[in-house]
């Protein structure tokens, strides 16, 4: 089976204090996701089990890498293709501006189009966006917000200092 954005899988990123919102049942933080193919029991060659240990180990920031996990990518274009397997090989601890992830795919003077999909990635960390950042400095994070990629980011031992 392949992640294709179908399942939700909820994670929790290691954080000095949790943060609830109103909308959400009581005593329920509110937290990302990662969204697994629907009705899969293997992603990648692992089992959806396996994959849950693994993001547990990534977020207590073990070296935890998804280059076997394979991703449904029918839905993009050639260059959003081009953008996963680029975003795919920024090591752990490092980062890219999305200048030079749109090169790194192909197309270096589309640094807005790299981060309008980074904004919108539907594969949490197997496809690591938040190691994208800003010429200027972090960037966001989509809807995860500044704060979180920071968090992400320092968990992997990135220089945040950006």
């Amino acid at each position: 089976m392949v992640l294709d954005g179908s399942r939700l899988l909820y994670h929790e990123l290691p954080a000095p204090r949790l943060e609830f919102t109103p909308n959400a049942p009581q005593g329920i933080p509110e937290i990302p996701v990662i969204r697994l193919a629907r009705n899969s029991s293997r992603v990648g060659g692992n089992s959806v089990p396996e994959l849950v240990l693994r993001l547990c180990d990534y977020f207590a920031g073990g070296p935890v890498s998804f280059e076997d996990v394979q991703l449904d990518l029918e839905w993009c274009t050639p260059f959003q293709r081009a953008l996963v397997v680029a975003a795919r090989s920024v090591p752990r601890g490092e980062t890219v501006t999305y200048g030079e992830l749109a090169a790194l795919a192909g197309r270096p003077n589309a640094p807005r189009a790299a981060g309008s999909f980074c904004a919108h990635n539907r594969f949490g960390v197997v496809v690591p966006c938040h190691r994208v950042v800003a010429s200027g400095g972090l960037g966001s994070y989509g809807s995860l917000g500044r704060a979180y990629k920071q968090r992400m980011l320092e968990l992997e031992g990135a220089d945040v200092a950006l």
